[in-house]
C-alpha cells in the first residue's frame, strides 16, 4: 500500500547545534525546538556537503553533492555589483542550481503536489538565481541584510556609526561590508513597531497562512512546503524583550557600540562587553526564531496534518562568536561551531519519535529520505535515506564526512578532525576530536600522516575528479565570508 504523506522542510540559518536545549545547552531558551526533538528524530552528526549559504542549500533542494564545484566554476572575483550573480566574491557553488538536475519542487510537481516557498534568505532571489524553481507559489520576505528593498529615507551618519565598529581597532571583512549592509539593513527595518514585523514571525505566519489556503491539498497527503528563516544570521537584531531574556543589566550598551554584524575577523577589537553583547543578541535571535518555529508547528498540529506529514527542521551551518579568537563562519579554520548542524525529522505517525541518530549523515541525505517518505521518485540523488539508517542499528553510510568551503575542506572521521586547503596539508590543522572536542591544540605536527590520510578521503569523497588549480584560486580570495590575510588587520 502506498501511503500519501505531505512533505515540510524547515531550513534555520546559523542556527549552532550548541545553542539549542536539546543539544546540551543549558542557558539558552529555546522550548520549541526542544518539544519537537522529543516528537522526532534528533540527529547529531549531520554536516554540511558544502558552505556557506547558497552550496549548502543547492545540495538539500537536489539531493546532490555540489563539491567540488565542477559544474558551477563561477569563482572568480569581481568587482562588488550588489547582486553578484552567478558570483559570492569568490565562492564557488555560490550560483544557480544546474538546470541537469531536478529540484524537489520539481520532483513533487510531477506527482501533482501543491508546492510553495517561504522564505527571507534573500540571496535565493537575486538575479540569475533560480532557487523558487519548480514551486507552485513563493514569496520573498524582504529586507535582510543587503537586500535593496528600501531606498529611503537614508539612515543618517551618527545613527549608522552607532552600529559600526571603530576604525581604530582593526579592518575585517565583516568591517567593511557593515557599512554598506547595515546601512541598508537598518534603513529596510526601521518602519517596524512590534514583534510580529520581525523576520521569523513574517515568514512563519505566511507559511501557516498557506496551510489555511490550501487545506484541500493537504488533507489529501498532497502539499510540499519549504519554509526558510535567515534569522538567525546576523544582523543580530531581535526585539528588547528577548534581550532581557538573558540580560539583566539596564545598562548593558553603554559605553559600547551597537554592534549587530558579525566581524568575519578576530574579536579582540571589540570590548570585553561588545563581545558579550554579541552573544547575548545572538542567544535572543536564537529563542525569537525557536518563538516563531513553535508558532508554526503549532498550526501544523492544529490543521490536522501532523501525522501525516515528514516534517524536516535542518541548519545550514553556525557561526564562532569568540570561539578561536573569532566572530566569523570561516573555512579555514572551519570550527564544530560552524559546521554541526542542528537536525530533526518528524517521520509521519511519529515514527521512532524520541530517538537520537549519532551516525554521520548530510544535508543532501534530505532530500532522499522526504522522496521515500511521499513516494516521489529519487532518481539520480546521490543522498541516502535516513530512516532506513535510523532503523537499522548496523547500518552505516559514511565512517567520516567531508564538508567543503571553496579551497578548503574539513574532514571528520569520528576521532580526528583535519581543517585545510583540498591540494596539500601544508598549512592545515589536525585535532583529537574525543580529547579536544572543541578543537583548540593542533597537532599535525605529532600526526602528519592521520592529516595526509584524512585529506586523501575528502579526495575520495568528490564526485568528480578535483580541478586543483581551479581550488588554488581560493587560496587568498574571500570566498564569501572565510578570514583572510587581505581583509583582516589592523591600521
Amino acid at each position: 500500500m502506498v501511503i500519501i504523506v505531505n512533505a515540510i522542510l524547515i531550513i534555520i540559518d546559523t542556527l549552532r547545534q550548541d545553542h539549542v536545549g536539546c543539544y546540551g545547552n543549558n542557558w539558552i531558551k529555546t522550548p520549541n525546538l526542544d518539544a519537537f526533538a522529543k516528537e522526532s528524530v534528533k540527529f547529531t552528526r549531520m554536516y554540511p556537503d558544502s558552505l556557506p549559504t547558497l552550496p549548502a542549500r543547492k545540495a538539500i533542494y537536489t539531493g546532490r553533492r555540489v563539491f567540488p564545484f565542477t559544474e558551477d566554476k563561477t569563482g572568480e572575483s569581481r568587482m562588488v555589483r550588489g547582486d553578484f550573480i552567478g558570483d559570492a566574491l569568490g565562492a564557488p557553488g555560490w550560483s544557480t542550481i544546474s538546470d541537469a538536475h531536478d529540484t524537489l519542487a520539481e520532483r513533487f510537481g510531477r506527482k501533482k503536489y501543491v508546492s510553495a516557498l517561504f522564505s527571507d534568505v534573500y540571496h535565493q532571489f537575486k538575479p540569475g538565481y533560480n532557487f523558487q524553481r519548480g514551486f507552485d507559489q513563493w514569496k520573498w520576505i524582504r529586507g535582510q541584510e543587503e537586500d535593496a528593498y528600501l531606498s529611503g529615507p537614508e539612515i543618517s551618519e551618527d545613527i549608522l556609526n552607532q552600529y559600526l565598529t571603530a576604525k581604530k581597532k582593526g579592518i575585517t571583512a565583516g568591517t567593511v561590508f557593515a557599512q554598506v549592509m547595515m546601512r541598508q539593513f537598518l534603513q529596510n527595518t526601521r518602519w517596524w513597531r512590534s514583534e510580529s514585523d520581525t523576520f521569523p514571525a513574517r515568514v512563519f505566519r505566511s507559511a501557516g497562512e498557506w496551510l489555511d489556503m490550501n487545506y484541500e491539498a493537504l488533507s489529501k497527503g498532497k502539499g510540499f512546503l519549504t519554509v526558510e528563516s535567515f534569522d538567525p544570521h546576523e544582523p543580530w537584531n531581535p526585539p528588547t524583550h528577548y534581550i532581557r531574556m538573558y540580560e539583566n543589566d539596564p545598562n548593558w550598551e553603554e559605553g559600547c557600540r551597537k554592534i549587530t554584524h558579525s566581524l568575519y575577523g578576530p574579536a579582540r577589537i571589540l570590548t570585553t562587553q561588545e563581545l558579550k553583547n554579541i552573544k547575548t543578541r545572538y542567544a535572543a535571535e536564537v529563542s525569537l526564531v525557536d518563538t516563531w518555529f513553535g508558532y508554526f508547528i503549532d498550526y501544523i498540529k492544529r490543521i490536522g496534518i501532523w501525522d501525516e506529514s515528514i516534517i524536516v527542521v535542518v541548519s545550514d551551518h553556525g557561526h564562532m562568536l569568540g570561539e578561536h579568537g573569532l566572530i566569523a563562519k570561516a573555512a579555514n579554520p572551519l570550527g564544530r561551531e560552524v559546521a554541526d548542524l542542528v537536525a530533526m525529522i518528524r517521520f509521519p505517525g511519529g515514527k521512532h519519535s524520541g530517538k537520537t541518530c549519532e551516525k554521520f549523515c548530510y544535508h543532501h541525505d534530505i532530500a532522499t529520505t522526504i522522496c521515500n517518505a511521499c513516494s516521489v521518485s529519487a532518481n539520480k540523488m546521490e543522498g541516502k535515506d535516513l530512516l532506513r539508517l535510523v532503523e537499522d542499528d548496523d547500518l552505516i553510510y559514511y565512517d567520516h564526512v567531508t564538508v567543503a568551503w571553496g579551497g578548503s575542506v574539513a574532514v571528520f572521521d569520528g576521532d580526528y578532525w583535519y581543517n585545510g586547503f583540498i591540494w596539500d596539508t601544508e598549512e592545515g590543522s589536525l585535532y583529537d576530536v574525543n580529547n579536544d572536542p572543541q578543537l583548540n591544540h593542533n597537532i599535525i605536527s605529532e600526526k602528519p600522516e592521520k592529516a595526509k590520510e584524512l585529506l586523501k578521503l575528502s579526495w575520495e569523497d568528490a564526485h568528480d575528479p578535483i580541478d586543483m588549480n581551479y581550488m588554488l584560486q581560493f587560496k587568498e580570495v574571500l570566498g564569501c565570508t572565510p578570514v583572510t590575510t587581505k581583509l583582516t588587520k589592523d591600521e
